[in-house]
């Protein structure tokens, strides 16, 4: 039993690895997607902190934490499309002939994806502290803020490879992408305080994961607080239904 957890645990950390390798060799891409969430975060903040009354006294600090997984959730779900290329090239089919059980091969993919999307982390909240953000400066909070960022980002890379699993053509896969995250983006609380929306969106925020997950990272690393218990239970519960999910799909892919 233990030898098999062993080889279950080195099988999805292979996986890690080798997403970590890609990012170590292939750091411009890193680079260039960090640019739009540094734009947000030291151009659009500062604008509309100093011309709209959002409710919020520093608006800078207050949208660190939701740039951050504006960018995260953009690159986990755009992870799929990699599998979708896989799919198409055959590569995929020989990974799902492998040994490797299909439940390890999904959450090695999420977890990969994730620790991708977690690379903005340190880039946009050096932005937001350059333009005078007040972050905390307690770093076992930074590191839970780094640890949330990978663990939300879970859920939104499960979508991707779901996505990816009845998506036959990129053009397709980046089509849905884009339709899920520009209003994942802007119905959470990323942007401005859920007190100020119109009723409907406030209900919709209460559903979109990305609230949750900005909240908690907002905590930590804004209000110094650990009360993200809720925060993190509603994660948990967006992770797991979508992993299950994935998991189940996954044989589409080579139909």
């Amino acid at each position: 039993m233990n030898y098999k957890k062993m080889k279950t645990f080195m099988s999805i950390l292979a996986m890690v690895e080798m997403e970590l390798r890609r990012v170590w060799h292939d750091p411009v891409e890193i680079i260039t997607r960090a640019v739009q969430p540094v734009l947000w975060v030291t151009v659009f903040s500062v604008v509309m902190a100093h011309r709209v009354n959002l409710g919020v006294q520093d608006y800078t600090s207050f949208i660190a934490p939701g740039v951050v997984f504006q960018s995260a959730t953009f690159i986990a779900l755009a992870y799929g499309i990699m599998m979708v290329f896989e799919r198409e090239s055959g590569v995929l089919k020989r990974l799902l002939s492998s040994p490797i059980p299909r439940a390890n091969i999904v959450i090695g993919r999420t977890l990969a994806g994730s620790v991708r999307a977690s690379t903005q982390y340190i880039i946009v909240l050096a932005s937001a502290a350059l333009v005078s953000a007040k972050l905390t400066d307690n770093p076992l909070l930074l590191i839970a803020g780094y640890v949330i960022v990978v663990y939300a980002s879970i859920g939104f890379t499960a979508i991707s490879i779901l996505l990816a699993s009845v998506m036959k053509t990129r053009e397709r896969f980046m089509g849905i992408m884009g339709a899920i995250s520009m209003p994942l983006f802007f119905t959470s609380s990323a942007l401005y305080p859920i007190s100020i929306m119109p009723k409907l969106l406030q209900v919709v925020a209460l559903f979109n994961p990305l609230t949750y997950a900005v909240n908690a990272l907002r905590d930590l690393v804004l209000y110094d607080k650990l009360n993200i218990l809720m925060d993190l239970l509603a994660l948990t519960i967006f992770n797991v239904f979508f992993l299950a999910i994935a998991i189940k799909e996954l044989n589409k892919i080579i139909e």
